[in-house]
């Protein structure tokens, strides 16, 4: 998998655009499922959004287009999303440990 930068501009956009898509549709799910009332309408249009976001993406640069290897591009946005999360985890559990604490 060499010649992967993550900053070269559409590698840097499709994980964005698949990060975007995936949390919009985790929390869409999680508020949907567990909301009431306005909050569970707000989760399905993140829900919903989410999904567009991904199928838009698919169509335009994703199996559907010969100029990108998807397989490349799965696997490393996955590493760098696996990274992000496990990152931003360790920091919002930190917080919670120290305001728990206080």
């Amino acid at each position: 998998m060499s010649g992967f930068s993550a900053f070269d501009w559409l590698t840097f956009l499709t994980i964005l655009l698949l990060t975007f898509s995936l949390f919009l549709v985790i929390t869409g799910a999680f508020t949907a499922y567990f909301g009431s009332g306005k909050s569970r309408k707000i989760g399905v249009g993140l829900l919903v959004g989410g999904l567009v976001v991904g199928v838009l993406w698919a169509w335009y640069s994703g199996p559907f287009s010969s100029t990108v290897n998807l397989v490349n591009i799965i696997v490393e946005s996955i590493g760098v999303i696996l990274a992000a999360v496990i990152g931003a985890a360790a920091a919002i559990g930190l917080f919670l440990l120290a305001i728990m604490k206080s």
